[in-house]
């Protein structure tokens, strides 16, 4: 993945008199790279300085341009809405609809995966159902966040590092699907046995998810978090999250090769677009109130680089299909790709529908499933505070002190717990590659975020919606998850430029995780009566940990980490660190972004000993001036974790 940098400046001064025109609505998005891919903590230098920036990489900063003329004011490099700013209402939706879109191949892809170890491959109605319901609970809980967690504008939805122990929980002896579940011929996906099957095992991971998202809450809300990252550092979570990718390379080899040929277009027209033609930018007409009928210059290529990949193969799927190129029979190499498989799902769902908590039933809870949901909850943790000091400094925010970090990942804790006790098979965290689309769009507002969160609410009662992305046929799916697990993969690999990589110890430290992420989980999945201490909980405990690739890379990396000797400076410590430093100073701005809303903060500062509560933001002197202007960010270079 290539270096990423963002322009960092303020807010123009009031007043706000220069409003985005209908240009800049239109070529309103734009994100760093690959937008559909599920948050990983692929840190990246941003380079204050435009000029030296390009002549670094010869890269334009700018995803869009407003108008035709090549000459960029110096204005526009400035933020045109701070975090606190409320811009005009159809340029709140337009935004609020493009970060959605962006998070959009992250939050299908999840549902798609545990429908494989669900029994559910060729049950589309149920996948569409599925999701609406993480679709629903994503702008549930981003509302949520926005409103009274970390109060910045960034966007929450299904995290990959809570697939990994769910996918291994799933793939113990007593979750394996029936052989008849794997035929499609042979499956009534409306009997009372095929639902249990599926509901039994969706009840399994949610009981998980819920006691495990308690965990989450206790450390936000005690303020815990803050001891944790004291120990945490890149050699931890670069073998964690580059194992997440690669542990799911079963899942893409699977949908991709069900027809090579479709998957591999797929992946080639997502490279494409995202690589070759990002920076070529698209003329589109637009109306603005001064330049009245005009033509702008969009980077359609770089705005949705997967979304465009997928929507181009499903168009060749149907049109192979309606030539019937593509064979027939159920039994033949190729079947898997028509896209008339599923019709009759978009006519089965119904037009709106209502996720609700414990749809699918009470949830059950296993010992073993509850200690693999940590390991994957810690991880999201750790990531989260990463993408909360990014999300800052892109919209113009103060650095987020220590009670609205642990108001949020408190509040992440509560939206998993939501997760689940909805049933989306998944949790919740912080989507970072909305972080990188505020540094493009110049728009730092959280009202934006909140349009996003009720578009995503909108689209989790639209179950015709639901139904049509369940439509997707699995070689498309396949080449998607191609480009996205390798990327995923290197977004952990990355985090190691803070480490001295020419120190044999760091060296031996990765490597050693690594291949023994892959080997101890690979080894127990072929011989899973190896583990048997004569206690079925401890057994079934250690079945899920050990085959959970994240957990023993990340295990091991921790441990050496903290064991081995080794200067802070050697083992990235002091550059982690200066990444995710904390401005615990309180300021008058500082209480304007973070403090609760509706007054709450006010009523609350009444109370001297709500001072020592973790969560609680601290009363402020109106003598304290403030640091800087808001929306003014520090132009230093800073850590952004880029979702993927």
């Amino acid at each position: 993945m290539s270096e990423i940098s963002f322009f960092l400046a303020g807010c123009p001064p009031r007043p706000r008199s220069r409003l985005p025109d209908a240009s800049f609505c239109l070529a309103f998005s734009s994100f760093c790279f690959f937008s559909n891919f599920r948050k990983l903590n692929l840190s990246q230098q941003v380079e204050a300085d435009m000029t030296s920036e390009k002549e670094s990489n010869g890269l334009n900063n700018y995803a869009f341009a407003v108008n035709l003329d090549s000459s960029i004011d110096e204005d526009t490099n400035k933020l045109a809405y701070c975090v606190t700013d409320v811009p005009p209402w159809y340029l709140s939706i337009l935004l609020g609809t493009q970060h959605c879109l962006t998070a959009f191949g992250g939050i299908i892809a999840i549902p798609l995966i545990l429908s494989q170890g669900l029994c559910l491959q060729h049950d589309g109605l149920t996948q569409s159902y599925l999701i609406s319901t993480i679709f629903f609970v994503s702008g549930l809980c981003t509302l949520l966040q926005v409103t009274f967690g970390i109060r910045l504008p960034i966007l929450q939805g299904g995290t990959f590092t809570l697939l990994a122990p769910s996918m291994a929980m799933l793939s113990m002896p007593e979750f394996t699907c029936p052989a008849w579940t794997q035929n499609a011929s042979s499956v009534n996906t409306s009997s009372t046995e095929f639902i249990e099957v599926w509901q039994s095992r969706m009840r399994a991971l949610q009981g998980s998810i819920i006691v495990g998202s308690l965990f989450q809450v206790f450390v936000g809300f005690s303020g815990l978090i803050g001891l944790f990252m004291r120990f945490i550092g890149p050699l931890t979570i670069a073998p964690t999250i580059a194992l997440i990718g690669l542990s799911l390379f079963d899942s893409a080899g699977s949908s991709a090769g069900n027809h090579w040929g479709i998957s591999s277009m797929t992946t080639a027209l997502i490279i494409l677009f995202s690589q070759y033609l990002r920076h070529i930018a698209m003329p589109f007409p637009t109306y603005s109130k001064d330049k009245k009928l005009h033509t702008s210059r969009v980077y359609i290529f770089q705005i949705l680089p997967v979304l465009l990949g997928i929507t181009v193969s499903w168009l060749i799927c149907y049109i192979l299909t309606a030539y019937n190129v593509l064979p027939a029979e159920p039994g033949q190499y190729g079947y898997l790709a028509r896209t008339d498989l599923k019709g009759e799902v978009i006519s089965q769902a119904p037009w709106f529908t209502f996720p609700y908590p414990g749809q699918w039933g009470k949830p059950t809870v296993s010992l073993a499933g509850v200690v693999g949901i940590l390991a994957g909850v810690i991880s999201s943790m750790i990531e989260s505070v990463g993408d909360y000091h990014a999300c800052a400094r892109l919209s113009g925010a103060p650095p987020p002190p220590r009670h609205a970090i642990n108001r949020g990942i408190g509040i992440e804790g509560i939206g998993c717990l939501l997760a689940g006790a909805w049933g989306t098979g998944n949790g919740t965290t912080s989507y970072s590659e909305n972080v990188g689309a505020l540094g493009i769009t110049k728009v730092g507002s959280r009202v934006v975020i909140v349009a996003s969160g009720l578009f995503m609410v909108a689209m989790g009662i639209l179950g015709k919606m639901g139904a049509v992305f369940a439509t997707i046929p699995s070689p498309v799916i396949g080449g998607m998850f191609m480009v996205m697990f390798g990327v995923i993969c290197a977004a952990g690999v990355s985090n190691l430029q803070y480490a001295d990589m020419n120190s044999s110890r760091n060296i031996f430290i990765f490597g050693f995780s690594m291949f023994s992420g892959l080997v101890i989980p690979n080894w127990i999945l072929k011989n899973p009566k190896a583990i048997a201490t004569g206690v079925v909980e401890f057994d079934q405990m250690l079945q899920v940990l050990l085959t959970t690739s994240m957990f023993v890379g990340g295990f091991f990396g921790f441990v050496l980490d903290n064991t081995v000797p080794g200067s802070k400076q050697e083992r990235g410590i002091l550059a982690w660190n200066k990444a995710h430093e904390d401005d615990s100073c309180e300021t008058l701005e500082t209480g304007q972004v973070y403090n609760l809303p509706f007054g709450l903060s006010s009523y609350l500062s009444s109370f001297s000993w709500l001072r020592y509560v973790p969560f609680c933001p601290p009363g402020l002197s109106s003598s304290l001036d403030p640091k800087q202007p808001l929306g003014t960010p520090d132009p230093g270079q800073i850590m952004i974790g880029v979702g993927l």
